[in-house]
């Protein structure tokens, strides 16, 4: 006897969660946000607002005799920021060739745990490639990272531009106009050549720069970077004789530490621009003030198996209703050049 759909639907979501998990430990940015807070759910809507932290909100009475008048005096230090969703589905689908090929509840329910992974794992590869390089074919309307590239009427985050001469427009929002909050660091000219290698003091500079623009003082914690970066910062590490703190983390990562951050290597910043001199070969984050969002009525929400109309199959299917963003880009910083 057949599987039933209600069986079969419960015992996949089982499943879905633990590949949910597994997502966000295989992409060390989003388990970074998530471990920060930043996954938040919002009621729908056909937009998504976003508070921008742009300027401080009041000023500050000095009290000497306890009679100053308190000056009330603020300013408008929150500007929303309006964002469309991306939206997606993903069918997990078994035929009816598969399950008369196939006997057993268990043989059945081996194909749908197989299509599930398969389907996740190719929202991973997706995920991560459109937040990094923002050129995902599938998942186009994600934004990125990557502030050379256009998502609709929008662009990414992070400029290859000097800090007050960034133009990019975030969420309906002028970089040109706010240049203190809105403009992320950036520190060029970086050399992975062996022996010229310049990596510690770019980064060191990049760092510095981000933690002083942080409304609250605190410092990067995450640095995504090629593999050539990965391995001339290892390499330039050994020849001076430093430490190497290099550890395999959660879902197998190998992350090396520069000054407290996270640092991985990942496929998906090779070549994110034409033209070696301008190759961003590292993002340096501070995930505090990076948001992950989801519609809480398509937070990765499975439908139930049903039998298709004219085919002689059942699927169920994944719905998805996300986008990332910042609160604050100044704490946020981009290095480029190199050679990948």
């Amino acid at each position: 006897m057949a599987i039933s759909n209600d069986i079969l639907s419960s015992t996949l979501r089982i499943l879905k969660d633990q590949e949910v998990d597994n997502l966000y430990k295989a992409v060390p940015l989003l388990d970074n946000i998530r471990a920060m807070g930043g996954v938040e759910e919002y009621d729908g809507g056909q937009k998504v607002n976003v508070p921008m932290i742009l300027a401080e909100h009041s000023t500050i009475t000095q009290l000497s005799t306890g009679y100053e008048p308190v000056s009330l005096s603020a300013a408008d230090a929150l500007r929303q920021a309006e964002f469309n969703w991306c939206d997606y589905v993903a069918p997990i689908i078994i035929t009816k060739k598969e399950e008369l090929s196939n006997k057993g509840e268990r043989a059945i329910i081996s194909i749908a745990e197989a299509r599930m992974k398969s389907v996740m794992g190719l929202i991973k590869r997706e995920t991560e490639k459109q937040i990094l390089r923002g050129d995902s074919s599938i998942l186009s309307e994600l934004l990125t990272l990557n502030g050379h590239v256009g998502i609709g009427s929008a662009t990414g985050f992070l400029e290859d531009a000097a800090f007050g001469a960034q133009t990019n427009v975030v969420g309906g929002l002028s970089k040109a106009a706010f240049s203190n909050d809105l403009q992320n660091q950036r520190v060029n000219g970086l050399n992975l050549t062996a022996g010229n290698e310049n990596i510690v003091e770019k980064l060191t500079d990049l760092y510095i720069e981000a933690q002083m623009r942080t409304p609250d003082g605190s410092a990067p914690n995450l640095i995504m970077c090629s593999p050539a970066l990965y391995r001339a910062y290892k390499a330039q590490l050994f020849n001076q004789e430093r430490f190497i703190d290099e550890q395999v983390l959660d879902g197998g990562k190998l992350a090396l530490s520069f000054n407290g951050a996270k640092m991985y290597a990942t496929p998906f910043m090779d070549s994110t621009l034409a033209g070696a001199a301008n190759e961003i070969n590292a993002y340096v984050l501070n995930t505090k003030f990076m948001k992950l969002m989801f519609d809480r009525d398509a937070n990765f929400e499975m439908s139930d198996f049903i039998d298709a109309t004219g085919y002689a199959s059942r699927y169920a299917y994944l719905t998805v209703r996300a986008q990332m963003a910042f609160s604050h880009l100044a704490s946020q910083g981009i290095a480029t050049g190199g050679n990948n």
